[in-house]
């Protein structure tokens, strides 16, 4: 078997909480995951439950407290993110933001938007320049009439094209996807993502897709990977997680799925992120099938057939 693209182990980020002397919010807590080459994983939980911080890591935005994230088979959390932001690798991991409208700079042209990474991170001239954004517009569907547009002459979608390429026009090879087509209506949603699609295949990428919409990351992950309180409580294919998730937190997720039959509540509070006991499983004050050990054991790490991978007591 190949070595995976990304690899992270026992990745952790703790961050200070203000007005509490020595607190820590755990926001991402010993974190193990691995993206092979050309494959798609989707990252997927309810918001606060660390996504976010964790694809600042993956992406070098942000320094891990503990832990490593070997891309390529290089240790990236050895190089600190101000110094990674002009190494070689940072051409290699790309982002696509949110927002289309609020990531692209208002006086900056799609072409120059396109063409802005090409000078930073390849150092390249304005001729050869202007070929890459050319030829990269070309694979996303971008008009080169388009390319003298601003941000506010571009619809959503357009936007969206102008993002893509901002990300492409380096050649990546993993491209991490924060909610890509949040911000579009349904009808240029299913368009993006099937471009998104049509790339990672023609172009053999690897993507990290973070998403609230289930239905998208079933059809666009070969793999998912369920957060929940800074851990990861399960990860498996994607088709098989979604027929039958093992972990109470991905029923509950995967009930909320349209058609999906009766859909399970979540009561009861939150476990606090700040400094949480080591001893207790973090989702058992909202769990419908809790136990006693539930509280005072930590849930063991089960593998399961089938490559998957479940953090429960009751899957013993």
């Amino acid at each position: 078997m190949s070595e995976p693209l990304l690899k992270v182990e026992r990745l952790h980020k703790r961050f200070p909480v203000a007005g509490k002397r020595g607190a820590l919010l755990h926001a991402v807590d010993d974190v193990s995951l691995s993206i092979g080459v050309g494959e798609s994983l989707g990252l997927v939980g309810e918001s606060g439950c660390g996504k976010s911080t964790l694809v600042r890591l993956l992406a070098r935005l942000l320094d891990p407290t503990e832990g490593r994230i070997v891309f390529e088979g290089e240790d990236l959390a050895s190089t600190p993110a101000l110094r990674f932001a002009r190494t070689a690798a940072r051409a290699r991991i790309q982002m696509v933001f949110q927002d289309p409208t609020d990531s692209l700079n208002p006086r900056y042209t799609a072409h120059d938007t396109i063409a802005e990474p090409l000078a930073l991170l390849m150092g390249q001239r304005a001729s050869a320049a202007d070929r890459r954004v050319h030829e990269v517009a070309d694979q996303v569907g971008l008009p080169s009439e388009l390319l003298s547009r601003y941000p506010h002459q571009l619809s959503g979608g357009q936007k969206a094209r102008v993002g893509i390429a901002r990300a492409l026009a380096v050649q990546p090879r993993l491209l991490i996807l924060d909610e890509p087509t949040a911000a579009l209506d349904v009808s240029v949603q299913a368009v993006v993502l099937q471009l998104l699609d049509r790339l990672r295949r023609e172009l053999s990428l690897s993507y990290l897709f973070v998403s609230h919409d289930l239905n998208v990351v079933r059809l666009l992950t070969d793999r998912v990977a369920v957060m929940y309180l800074g851990k990861l409580v399960e990860t498996g294919p994607s088709e098989a997680l979604f027929r039958a998730p093992r972990h109470p937190y991905t029923q509950a997720l995967v009930s909320s799925i349209p058609g999906q039959g009766s859909r399970i509540r979540l009561s009861g509070e939150v476990t606090s992120p700040i400094d949480p006991s080591p001893q207790v499983c973090r989702f058992h004050g909202r769990c419908p099938e809790g136990e006693d050990r539930c509280m005072r054991q930590t849930p063991p790490v089960v593998l399961l057939p089938g490559e998957r991978m479940v953090v429960c007591h009751l899957a013993t």
